[in-house]
């Protein structure tokens, strides 16, 4: 029996998907797949959605399921679609059988779609997986993530690697339950684990596939590396976090929240920079403004024929908003009137080691105003000649 479902349907354009600036551009995608997971020695559906994303329609568009082992077609005669003219904004999902093979193991699977966009011209292909488990249990234990989820770093910055751990818990308080006069046990199986990254969020770590059994209330602890693109912009992404439990009924499903946030270091002069005859104390405000704490924080300050002690200033853990006062000594012997200073931070978020220009600031560089002594010495000359004269006539006066 061939099992073909083939539906046109509207659909809006992605943003953030890169489209050819004329004519057809298609993205494939599995729209999903059933059961979850595929089970060992028996048939699994799959939904593989085409959309054009482009500007303009596709003529004659073919697509093309090619299995690889342990999945097989259910006939090869329906390996090959032809679905015809898919117009700008448009979708087709087609549907196929294929069975994966009874001495197959738990894990994934994985095959290729191929597709053309018009008749006789190029094909492209591919490639897709799908979780293929264990046959159902009759456990009646359910897997739940304890807590929230804990990253290190909280939040990450552009470019930063780190870790997401998940607690999980069988959630089952009794060792048994009764469901119409039938007695259950209330383990839970972790059959699999996986997380998925986003665009710019990758997921270094392999899905996790285990046959271990957790009682009533047990725990386990999964933890994942997350690597964030340099390029990514600031702002909320989400991850999907799934495990395959004792039965289709126990399989779970998380939509997982990951900040990026760029904010790091606010560094300000908190009185004017300026050194007088060539020496003097320049003082500055340091703010964490990221909405964690950041590690081992140090500013330094890089002046041509400017030399700063200490040559860089540790100010060691900040938490979110915390304020620093520094001070920092300069010398020189520039004969210039101002000079550029570089304030430059380095910080740790997690155990990503971050260095960063804050800014460019004048130094002015000033002599200071020596008063005249001439005024002083001439009324001191004056008033000893006063004097003088005064005593004079005093003494010709006695004489008479």
């Amino acid at each position: 029996m061939k099992y073909l479902c083939l539906i046109l349907v509207s659909c809006l354009l992605s943003t953030g998907v890169a489209c050819a600036a004329s004519g057809s551009a298609l993205s494939v995608s599995v729209l999903k797949y059933e059961p979850v997971p595929a089970e060992i020695g028996k048939y699994v559906d799959i939904w593989i959605k085409v959309e054009n994303i482009g500007s303009g329609k596709s003529e004659d568009l073919s697509i093309k399921m090619v299995p690889e082992y342990p999945l097989s077609l259910d006939s090869e005669a329906n390996a090959l679609e032809n679905i015809g003219i898919l117009s700008p904004k448009s979708a087709a999902v087609h549907k196929y059988r294929l069975f994966v093979d009874e001495d197959s193991k738990q894990g994934v699977a994985s095959f290729d779609i191929q597709y053309q966009k018009e008749k006789d011209g190029a094909w492209v292909e591919e490639t897709f997986e799908i979780t293929v488990g264990s046959t159902a249990f009759n456990s009646k234990g359910n897997v739940q993530i304890e807590g929230d989820p804990v990253k290190e770093p909280e939040v990450f910055m552009p470019g930063d690697t780190g870790t997401i751990t998940f607690t999980l818990k069988n959630s089952a308080n009794a060792y048994s339950v009764t469901i119409n006069g039938e007695d259950f046990d209330t383990n839970a199986r972790v059959q699999s684990a996986s997380l998925k990254g986003t665009d710019g969020i990758t997921v270094a770590t392999d899905t996790y596939y285990g046959n271990g059994i957790l009682g009533p209330g047990e725990l386990m602890v999964l933890t994942y590396n997350i690597k964030v693109d340099e390029n990514l912009s600031d702002g909320t992404y989400y991850l999907d976090f799934s495990t395959i439990g004792s039965s289709h009924s126990y399989n779970n499903n998380w939509r997982i929240p990951l900040k990026v946030d760029s904010s790091s270091v606010r560094i300000v002069p908190s009185k004017p920079l300026k050194l007088e005859d060539g020496q003097g104390t320049l003082e500055f405000d340091v703010a964490n403004i990221h909405p964690n704490k950041l590690s081992s924080v140090s500013v330094r300050l890089e002046a041509e024929d400017v030399d700063f002690s200490p040559a860089e200033y540790f100010i060691g853990s900040m938490n979110s908003d915390e304020l620093f006062t520094m001070q920092i000594y300069g010398e020189t012997s520039s004969d210039n009137s101002s000079q550029e200073v570089k304030i430059i931070a380095n910080y740790r978020n997690g155990l990503n080691e971050h260095e960063e220009l804050i800014g460019v600031r004048e130094l002015q560089l000033e002599t200071a105003k020596k008063s005249s002594n001439i005024g002083s010495l001439a009324l001191v000359f004056l008033v000893a000649v006063l004097a003088g004269a005064g005593y004079f006539i005093y003494n010709r006066r006695k004489q008479k």
